[in-house]
């Protein structure tokens, strides 16, 4: 595929976001900027909300795990369905009660304005760098196909921090007047994208492997790459009940407690229709999250019987650019890496304009509403700025591949402080001395990691996706210490 032909998709592809995104600007007050006037369709919300929750990383990642780790991530799949469980009938009645823009004000009623600070400050700090993260593996991968073969100004190549910039500055455009009314649209369009894109991969694969629609069912069962369970090594990672807690953990945390997902959810017209959009996400997630791993499965047994080098990250680019199924996989691959992307990007701006707006500037307690709009769209500019900062740093600063995976691993260990906030807040009466909060909250991911380090040193205990639950009971255990008497 040459690479006029892929920034012609692109192009064509980002038309197409700014298309919904004229329909949906109607108005582009802050009611439709946060929460899109409480009118989303369910339905769309629910459908949407899984390509935010599959990122870029996520399409290209799951498949390649196969190999390595069988379907072993399907049990962590599996705990999802219990936090979103939890998110549906605990978290969601209480945010619908408290009408809440921004989810963290939550905490400002529980323990004061130090720990609502917290809460949100933590949020902020991990969806930057995480979104970053993701939108700088993606990014990456584009400038290597595409942007370094070009001619830019009589130079080969286009500078990476133009492509990013343009990238960020599409995403923008798209976003800046209506905010999280449009991204219900653009999300759903998005995922339908990597939907399609996922079962072209596979009707290639398996048409080229001689598998029809009653054979691959088989296939895939019969192979011993396609193990969900594992009981039998309580220390490894991939335990059944580490791996099914975890993931109950992560659901509740990622999503639950997460400004990003929720504030999808806060559009519906009322809490049952936000419940319906839970339950229905729940079971499609469910099912798409076994067909990466049925197509990674594919990819492994294809890439075995060519004679394909290419392993985990590169397994599927690398069959979809470079192997000769032709270009039909090639296209559809790049449509859905692009909207993996940038289907977690956009709702990532929106929800750090959000936050920032709501918890740390507070505009709706210091600003009439004209006044509002205005700061609002400062912050949102601001945060396109942090975004393409971040995620420049990680090319030309940092560049070391593992500091920059590492950093993004450290981001999960900031939504532990999240966990022990809100169990804290829900299933005690205890208040407690809230000055303290953000000392405990900062101390717990490092107390974490040194715990993590030295259970996997002296005891080859790994905790993995256990980590997030070690975090959110040592800031349990921290906030109990500092209770009020």
């Amino acid at each position: 595929m040459e690479p006029l032909h892929i920034i012609y998709l692109i192009v064509a592809y980002f038309g197409v976001l700014i298309m919904v995104s004229v329909f949906t600007n109607k108005g582009g007050s802050n009611a439709d900027f946060f929460k899109a006037g409480k009118r989303s369709p369910w339905y769309l919300v629910a459908f949407g909300m899984i390509g935010a929750s599959l990122s870029g990383v996520t399409f290209v990642s799951v498949p390649g795990w196969v190999e390595a780790s069988k379907f072993s991530y399907f049990q962590v799949v599996l705990g999802y369905t219990v936090g979103y469980a939890v998110i549906g009938l605990v978290l969601l009645p209480l945010y619908y009660r408290l009408n809440l823009t921004s989810i963290y004000t939550y905490l400002d009623g529980r323990f004061g304005n130090h720990s609502y600070k917290t809460g949100a400050s933590f949020f902020l700090l991990s969806r930057v760098v995480g979104a970053s993260f993701r939108l700088y593996l993606v990014a990456i991968v584009l400038q290597e196909i595409v942007f370094n073969k070009i001619r830019f100004f009589g130079h080969e190549g286009v500078p990476f921090w133009v492509t990013v910039t343009i990238t960020i500055l599409l995403i923008w455009l798209y976003t800046f007047k209506s905010g999280i009314k449009t991204i219900v649209w653009t999300d759903t369009l998005q995922t339908l994208f990597m939907l399609i894109a996922v079962g072209v991969a596979i009707y290639y694969v398996s048409t080229d492997l001689g598998l029809d629609s009653g054979t691959i069912f088989s296939f895939i069962a019969e192979s011993d790459m396609s193990q969900i369970f594992f009981f039998d090594d309580w220390k490894s990672g991939d335990h059944f009940v580490k791996q099914f807690l975890s993931g109950a953990f992560i659901a509740i945390v990622m999503t639950g407690l997460d400004q990003d997902m929720m504030q999808k959810n806060l559009t519906c017209r009322s809490l049952k229709d936000a419940q319906k959009n839970m339950f229905w996400f729940t079971i499609v997630l469910t099912i798409v999250n076994f067909i990466f791993l049925a197509l990674g499965l594919l990819l492994t047994v294809f890439a075995k019987e060519n004679g394909i080098d290419a392993v985990r990250d590169q397994l599927f680019p690398t069959i979809a650019m470079e192997s000769e199924l032709g270009i039909g996989i090639a296209v559809f691959f790049m449509l859905g890496l692009i909207a993996a992307a940038y289907s977690s990007a956009d709702s990532a701006l929106t929800s750090l304009t959000t936050s920032f707006s709501i918890d740390i500037m507070e505009i709706e307690k210091k600003y009439d509403a004209a006044k509002q709009v205005i700061v609002r769209k400062r912050i949102h500019v601001l945060a396109s700025l942090v975004l393409i900062v971040v995620i420049i740093i990680f090319k030309y600063l940092i560049a070391d591949a593992t500091v920059i995976a590492k950093l993004f691993t450290f981001a999960g260990y900031t939504y532990g402080p999240l966990l022990g906030l809100y169990a804290f807040g829900l299933f005690t009466k205890w208040k407690v001395k809230d000055s303290w909060v953000p000392l405990v909250a900062i101390l717990t991911p490092f107390v974490g990691y040194l715990i993590s380090y030295l259970s996997a040193l002296w005891f080859n205990f790994e905790f993995q996706f256990f980590i997030l639950i070690l975090n959110g009971a040592l800031t349990f255990l921290g906030l109990v210490l500092i209770r009020r008497q």
